[in-house]
This record gives structure tokens, sequence and C-alpha cells, in this order.
């Protein structure tokens, strides 16, 4: 028996957005539903990290094609923010106003795309977002934000094994993609990907491995206060 091939990007937005649908029906409205947003250094295992602290959590998982995806379609972008109720929506426009008002980021079309699907995705909740400066667009009170990191070597060696190429041309990749991923923070949030005030914890992979880190992450997750949108006042 063959296994099921894998989901295109357009499925799982799709698979995405009927769950959403489907709990906006629900009388039940959870009022705590915290976000992971999760930076990572190429080579570092934080897509795996990510994905294995998703399905751990039974959450959520939007890597950085599906967010890249949604982003760039306004269409889809529309929809998602739909299956929001007034409440997540006003909260949402707040969300946005204070990115806005606090580092003046417009006119960045593609960046007020990117902030109303993050920005959607964390007011459902319960999810794990990898990449895209996600945790720069949350605020922090909903936002437990990571950053996986790890040696240089042991990336190089870690995208050599992984894809199969040499070193040398493992480098390139590791060089090139921490490269744009800076840059990418850069430019839409003038800050440095790197300086750990903006996380909540960091994770490296040199020593410990991926189950480690998952354990760390979950625990927090778990244990952390919230800030609850429920309770607040206009």
């Amino acid at each position: 028996m063959r296994p099921p091939a894998p989901k295109s990007v357009a499925q799982l937005i799709e698979d995405h957005i009927q769950q959403w649908q489907v709990g906006g029906k629900r009388k039940y409205k959870q009022p705590i539903r915290p976000v992971v947003t999760l930076s990572r250094l190429p080579g570092s295992g934080g897509e795996i990290l990510g994905r294995k602290l998703a399905e751990n959590l039974k959450i959520g998982y939007f890597d950085n094609e599906i967010i890249e995806a949604i982003a760039k379609s306004a269409k889809v972008g529309d929809t998602i923010v739909e299956t929001l109720d007034e409440q997540d929506r006003s909260m949402l426009s707040d969300w946005i106003s204070a990115l806005l008002g606090d580092q003046q980021l417009w006119p960045y079309e593609y960046l007020h795309h990117l902030s109303r699907v993050v920005g959607a995705i964390a007011a459902h909740g319960h999810a794990v977002i990898v990449g895209r400066g996600a945790g720069f667009i949350l605020p922090p009170e909903i936002t437990l934000r990571v950053l996986v990191v790890a040696p240089m070597e042991d990336r190089v060696r870690n995208v050599a094994e992984m894809f199969k190429v040499s070193e040398e041309e493992a480098r390139k990749r590791v060089t090139r993609a921490e490269s744009e991923r800076r840059a990418f923070i850069r430019r839409y949030f003038n800050a440095d990907m790197m300086e750990p005030n903006y996380y909540d914890i960091i994770i490296n992979t040199q020593y410990l491995t991926i189950d480690n880190g998952v354990d760390i992450v979950k625990t927090a997750y778990n244990t952390r206060r919230w800030y609850d949108y429920s309770t607040r006042t206009k």
C-alpha cells in the first residue's frame, strides 16, 4: 500500500480555513490562544523542531512556504480574515495599528498582507508559525518567541547530510539563506534577528537534540502566563 501523497500548499491552506470555519461556529470560545513564533538559522533544525512541537502539542503548523503563499494572495488573505469573529477582527486591527504606529512600515503592500495573515492565524491561536518575521509582527503578550541556532560548522554539516551535497555547496546555501533572512528582518522591521532581547527562548542545537528543544518549548508554552484578550476593554 502506497503512503498518501503529501498535500500541496493550496490544500494545506484550504484545510486550515475549513477548520477555522467549523471552529467559528462553536459557542464555546477559548479566551487564551497562545502562538509560538519560531525564527531559525539555516541548518539549525528549526523547521524540524517546529513541526515536532506542533505535532506534540496538537496545534496548527504554518511554515515559511504556507505563510508566503497566503501573504502573496490578497484573495486568500481576505478569506482567512473573514473566518474571524468581530472581536478577533478588532484585535487584529489593533495589532496592525500598533505595528504601523511604532515603526511606520508602510508603503510595503506585501507587509500589509503578511501582517494580516500572521495576525489572523494568531487570532485563531494554538499554532506554530515558522519564519516570515511573525515574532516581530505579533504582540509579545500572546506570543512565545523562539530562536533556534547552532554554530556555522554544525549547520553546514547538517545541510550537507540532509541534501547530499558537498560541504562547500552546503556552506554557500547556509550563508546565502542566512543573509536573506537577516536582510528580510532588517528591511521590514528595522531589527537584527540575532538580537536576543527579541526572544523568550533561544535553543542551541549544537548540544541539545531536537527532542530536547521540543520539550523545553513545550514546557514554556504550557506554563507561561498568557494575556487574556477576552477581558480587555476598549
